[in-house]
């Protein structure tokens, strides 16, 4: 967590000025107030086991981020927390399985699937690869988020813009996609 609150922060500029012509320009933002919500959380009071940090994630990301990232994040790592149970290591199968968990909360939360320009369409893909090929890497991460330019948005506030959102990338899928190269770094999913 420590990580990718590092890497929100080295990125949060990045991620605003991505949703400016497609969103609020606020992604960046309320994903670094969200992030450090969290990592202040996790040291205030250090969770006992895997599944609370992932729990403490979450409800912090739903508290403190705004819009529909904090709900869709907050959902996708409560999912992960009742998913690992008393799990306190992971094998790699069991990583991709967690995943899956966090991106079928996203599903149900947002009501979306590929191809409608958020970050699902980062998500799915990655998991699936991961799932199939046990591994991932920075490179398979920026395709899928850098295939979000050429769509049209039909979910979301970047739905509003119609043809004119094709072009952007999404920054939902660009935030997510920072989350799975920091777990590649951080996990050795690689």
């Amino acid at each position: 967590m420590d990580a990718f609150t590092n890497t929100i922060e080295e990125n949060k500029t990045h991620l605003s000025k991505l949703d400016n012509p497609i969103g609020d320009g606020d992604h960046g933002h309320n994903m670094s107030r969200g992030v450090k919500a969290a990592s202040e959380a996790l040291n205030s009071t250090p969770p006992k086991t895997l599944s609370e940090v992932f729990k403490t994630v979450a409800m912090s990301l739903i508290s403190k981020v705004g819009g529909a990232a904090g709900p869709l994040y907050g959902t996708a790592f409560l999912n992960m927390s009742k998913y690992i149970g008393d799990n306190e290591t992971l094998s790699k199968e069991q990583i991709a399985s967690m995943l899956e968990e966090g991106l079928n909360g996203i599903k149900t939360r947002g009501k979306a699937t590929t191809g409608e320009k958020t970050m699902i369409d980062l998500w799915e893909p990655a998991v699936n690869h991961f799932k199939e090929n046990g591994t991932l890497d920075a490179s398979i991460i920026d395709d899928y988020v850098e295939k979000t330019n050429p769509m049209k948005a039909t979910k979301g506030r970047a739905a509003y813009l119609g043809e004119r959102s094709i072009g952007h990338t999404d920054p939902g899928a660009t935030s997510s996609g920072l989350l799975f190269k920091t777990l590649i770094d951080t996990a050795g999913l690689s």
